[in-house]
């Protein structure tokens, strides 16, 4: 197949093989390979690709959905779409039931941290365009943080240093951050949302 035809046969910017074999479409990993060479195709990962003429309508978010599910965006890069904290974080960092790994490609770094399935929640789907992604909302998205963290963070102190603005953590729903507190079953996390939010 030429990739003219190829490339009109596909109508999302990213794709895996899995895709290919569902449309009924059989190309040749050396045929991929070859337009890898060319530039026209972009290698995310084994058997992800995303089309180099296309790449610009995908965000980051988007590839890290693909290249590792289940995952929802949450953590530092949630934090920092939320404006909790004041860094711009590059890397997109997400959980996952699976183990923790990190991928690097030519788009950036990904960081998947493992959370336990009873805390797989609290996220919801965005799609825009081409895009479509999870991504926990804020208020998981801090007590992910914590948890995930909970080892390094100890007291005010701690708490100060990740510089959490405070006009946004009194926008967060409270009520939302109770129910869930009580799914999590963690003392040490009560105890550092009591620090945060007390008057």
């Amino acid at each position: 197949m030429k990739y003219l035809d190829f490339n009109n046969k596909i109508s999302e910017p990213i794709f895996s093989l899995q895709d290919l074999r569902i449309i009924g479409l059989n190309i040749l990993p050396v045929q991929l390979s070859q337009w890898i060479r060319k530039g026209y195709l972009l290698k995310v990962k084994k058997g992800l690709y995303v089309f180099a003429n296309r790449k610009n309508h995908l965000e980051m978010e988007t590839i890290s959905h693909y290249l590792f599910e289940p995952s929802y965006v949450s953590l530092e890069r949630a934090l920092s779409i939320y404006g909790l904290i004041p860094e711009i974080v590059y890397n997109v960092t997400a959980v996952t039931t699976k183990k923790t790994n990190t991928f690097k490609n030519e788009f950036g770094i990904f960081i998947f941290r493992n959370l336990k399935k009873e805390l797989f929640f609290g996220y919801e789907k965005i799609q825009e365009g081409a895009n479509v992604y999870l991504l926990a909302n804020p208020e998981k998205a801090l007590l992910d943080y914590l948890y995930l963290n909970s080892a390094k963070i100890n007291n005010r102190d701690d708490i100060s240093e990740l510089r959490l603005n405070e006009f946004e953590l009194q926008e967060l729903d409270r009520k939302k951050i109770e129910t869930y507190l009580k799914i999590f079953k963690s003392k040490k996390l009560e105890r550092l949302c009591a620090l945060i939010f007390a008057k």
